[in-house]
């Protein structure tokens, strides 16, 4: 509940102090005193809008602050996710708004943004006005308030129906998608046909691109590679017949081996009669016996490769028609993007698997068709289903409501007024379920039954608002969750007399089981109330301004002068005294 609140720079409002009460609080005062600058700064407190425009003339900024004792399990773990900290179980709130410039939010002594504000006044906090009146005129509304009546088993089963319609909406646009799209994949049919066929015409193999290329290199570069293997092939194996020849080095170098094989050769040959001596010499002759093996290899390998070198001109001219037919089907199926490596025939063989994936499975539409379809029905039975238990759980709640209403009606002097939550049936189930909710009013015996959108006064749904209100906080049948606390702005707007009496009444029952906050213009109201707060204002340099004891608790002989002054407007008037001293006793006994 809301312990109490400080507010500073904030409309005519210089600095002022409340405490409510923990039950029934009432907030009086002559019209433009500054009440509504009250509901203003619980407003900020609650996250809503900060408005610049609403700080003080003179001041550089407004700030509002409140505690909240014992803020319950939802709001403290909120706020410690936050980061806030709770002291003793009471939570701080706080609220600056800059002249110019933006607000801030703290809780519990963190700077927070406002949404989180917002989200924890949800489990704090219900707020009525007279827009609010106007809201419980929309269907919307109305269905809200009977499936909150209904309790957190129909909620749950809302959650199933909201994701069960969500499903049927996704797999009826499936089906919608592939019917529409048939023309589509018939020509997407088409061209993957049309490429696969010319894939399968031309005949890729995996890296043939990069073997024709390398045999391309080969059949037209034959003269050059036949000079390199040669004079390698001859500086391996020479031709000399004593196999010495001048080396043509520098002078005094001496006669040089004609080829590599037998110069490797007598180099091992000449440390064999020595390898027992020395095993350095051993490993020495062993290296070279082993090169001598690899350059004769070579060597015979080079000579093959010599002896089956020759020009073909007739073949280079079929790889280079080949390669060209493998890089068209590059360009038309593997396409590279700029900055991308080349693609290869490899890129194309994928895409030809992938396309032949796709045929199969538009190739069979009638077989795909059904499967979207029967997930289509069995979504549609499913949401059937779903709304089916929300619907008897709706009309459930629809009687207890009614009689619960009907109850708190009869109280506040509408006695005959009967409340009907009808349920429409829809021709087809909608996001909320399978009917929409309107509220009539009969407001008396007799009457007809009429839309609660067209057929009741302001006075009417002003006790219409608060009984369905009451209802929901106390009615046994009651599944809603309520918050501790109900700010309530001129709810008994348009009645008066033996009704406005009611209404205080009503509003004092409520007290029993939640913090009740009421705005009011009538002393038949806050007569009832536990705590009385006065709000008055002074000229000051001839500016209007409330002061620190411009909003006071009222009590006695302070009360009853307070209650008067509502009654007649004239707080020393006898009569209108003896009028409020009625009032003050009847509303005790009435309690």
């Amino acid at each position: 509940m809301i312990e109490e609140m400080t507010i500073e720079g904030l409309g005519v409002i210089a600095r002022a102090h409340l405490e409510f009460s923990p039950s029934f609080t009432v907030i009086t005062g002559e019209t433009g005193a500054g009440k509504t600058m009250v509901l203003t700064g619980l407003s900020l407190l609650l996250g809503g809008r900060a408005d610049p425009a609403a700080v003080r003339a003179g001041t550089p900024r407004a700030v509002v602050e409140g505690v909240i004792a014992e803020p319950g399990p939802a709001v403290a773990d909120r706020a410690r996710e936050a980061g806030a900290s709770l002291d003793d179980g009471v939570l701080v709130i706080a609220r600056t708004v800059a002249a110019e410039g933006r607000s801030r939010a703290h809780l519990g002594g963190r700077t927070v943004p406002q949404a989180v504000l917002a989200e924890i006044a949800a489990d704090l906090v219900t707020v009525h006005g007279q827009a609010d009146q106007l809201r419980l005129r929309s269907p919307a509304q109305q269905r809200g308030a009977l499936d909150a009546f209904a309790g957190p088993a129909h909620q749950a089963a809302l959650a199933a129906y909201r994701a069960a319609f969500a499903d049927r909406a996704e797999a009826g646009a499936a089906l919608e998608r592939w019917d529409a799209e048939a023309t589509a994949r018939e020509e997407e049919a088409e061209r993957l046909r049309i490429g696969l066929r010319a894939i399968e015409a031309v005949g890729p193999e995996r890296g043939e691109d990069v073997a024709l290329r390398e045999e391309a290199d080969r059949l037209g570069n034959v003269e050059d590679l036949r000079a390199a293997a040669a004079i390698a092939h001859e500086a391996l194996a020479g031709g000399g017949e004593d196999g010495f020849r001048s080396s043509g080095g520098a002078t005094g170098a001496g006669p040089a081996p004609a080829d590599a094989v037998r110069a490797v050769d007598r180099a091992r040959r000449a440390l064999e009669p020595v390898v027992g001596i020395d095993q350095s010499l051993a490993d020495a002759a062993e290296r070279l016996g082993e090169a001598a093996a690899l350059l004769g290899d070579t060597a015979v390998d080079l000579g093959s490769y010599l002896a089956d070198l020759e020009a073909d001109p007739a073949r280079l001219e079929e790889v280079h028609a080949r390669r060209a037919a493998l890089a068209d089907l590059v360009r038309r199926f593997a396409p590279s993007g700029r900055g991308e490596p080349a693609r290869r025939v490899d890129d194309v063989l994928a895409w030809a698997d992938r396309a032949r994936a796709r045929l199969e499975e538009i190739s069979d539409p009638d077989q795909a068709r059904e499967a979207l379809a029967r997930r289509a029905a069995e979504a549609d039975a499913r949401l059937r289903e779903v709304a089916t238990v929300v619907t008897d759980a709706r009309a459930a709640a629809a009687t207890a409501l009614s009689d619960a209403v009907d109850a708190e009606l009869a109280g506040l002097a509408m006695s005959g007024a009967h409340l009907e939550a009808r349920l429409r049936p829809l021709p087809e189930p909608g996001p909320w379920g399978a009917e929409d909710v309107e509220f009539l009013l009969r407001p008396h015996g007799g009457a007809p039954a009429r839309p609660l959108a067209k057929g009741a006064s302001g006075g009417e749904l002003s006790r219409v608002m608060l009984a369905i209100e009451v209802a929901l906080a106390t009615a046994p049948t009651s599944g809603a969750v309520s918050p501790p606390t109900f700010v309530f702005d001129e709810v008994d707007a348009g009645i008066g007399g033996r009704a406005a009496v009611e209404v205080g009444r009503r509003l004092a029952d409520l007290g029993r089981t939640a913090q009740v906050i009421v705005v009011t213009h009538l002393a038949q109201v806050a007569a009832f109330a536990d705590r009385h707060l006065v709000v008055t204002k002074a000229t000051r340099q001839g500016e209007d301004v409330i002061t620190e004891t411009g909003v006071r608790a009222v009590q006695g002989e302070e009360r009853r002068r307070e209650l008067a002054r509502m009654l007649s407007g004239e707080e020393e008037s006898e009569l209108a005294r003896r009028h409020a001293a009625e009032l003050l006793e009847r509303a005790a006994v009435g309690r």
